[in-house]
């Protein structure tokens, strides 16, 4: 499941769901956003925030920024918070064990990343052991010759390349509103993979929600269903893994 600022306020449940469905029996993959704290941090630094195409542009500057914040702060409040919810909790990055690869994307956006290959296998490891592992999407390009550089890269996207190597079961995207909404602003309530395709051709779908539905496109690939929710609504999650019809589902 991927999680991000907007669906971790005071009101919100995702972390005590998260810890109840592990109770439960669910094998459970966390991975994380932090947009809001990164862009407080580059405020604070003095280092312009700027996006491009969807994306946050990220230089050599926020670099530092964004992978401190997404590695160190955000991750470690994540773990530390699942722990005392009686998960047990490991947080690790994508460049641990090179478990996200990915290439830069082009001038524009620097040191963004687009992932090309995924390393489930120290995913699977803490799984086995019974951990809880919460990813922060931080990529490594590693070109033979060349110093290896990290990346930033969209959780989103993480989240569904991750899914589909991992072949997990379902996709949750726990984010502000409720789901996919069409012209007339009402919920979509499924969607196939040539559906989810249309929604963005035609503008649909847009801003945020369009690598959330590219994502559950790539996890289709693998037979793995993504459900999208307003996680800031309580026991949003816990809704989800019992197979409760919120949000968007999406499937192949």
């Amino acid at each position: 499941m991927k999680i991000g600022g907007s669906t971790l306020g005071a009101h919100d449940t995702s972390l005590r769901d998260i810890a109840d469905a592990r109770r439960a029996g669910h094998t459970i993959v966390v991975v994380h956003g932090g947009g809001a704290t990164i862009s407080a941090w580059l405020e604070r630094a003095g280092v312009e925030a700027k996006f491009v195409r969807g994306l946050r542009a990220t230089s050599a500057d926020a670099l530092d920024i964004v992978v401190a914040t997404l590695a160190g702060l955000v991750n470690k409040q994540l773990v530390a918070e699942l722990g005392a919810l009686g998960a047990p909790a490991i947080g690790i990055s994508g460049a641990d064990s090179m478990i996200l690869q990915a290439q830069r994307y082009d001038e524009e956006l620097e040191f963004v990343g687009k992932i090309h290959r995924v390393n489930p296998y120290p995913i699977e490891e803490l799984l086995r052991l019974g951990y809880v592992p919460v990813l922060a999407p931080i990529a490594v390009e590693a070109n033979e010759g060349q110093q290896a550089q990290l990346l930033n890269t969209n959780a989103d996207t993480a989240a569904g390349e991750l899914a589909a190597a991992l072949s997990a079961r379902l996709l949750v995207f726990l984010t502000d509103v409720d789901g996919v909404l069409d012209a007339r602003r009402k919920l979509i309530d499924e969607l196939s993979v040539e559906d989810a395709r249309d929604a963005i051709a035609s503008g649909i779908a847009a801003g945020g929600m369009i690598p959330k539905l590219e994502a559950a496109m790539t996890a289709a690939l693998a037979s793995c269903a993504t459900r999208i929710v307003n996680g800031t609504t309580p026991s949003a999650l816990a809704s989800a893994l019992a197979g409760s019809p919120i949000g968007t589902l999406i499937t192949a």
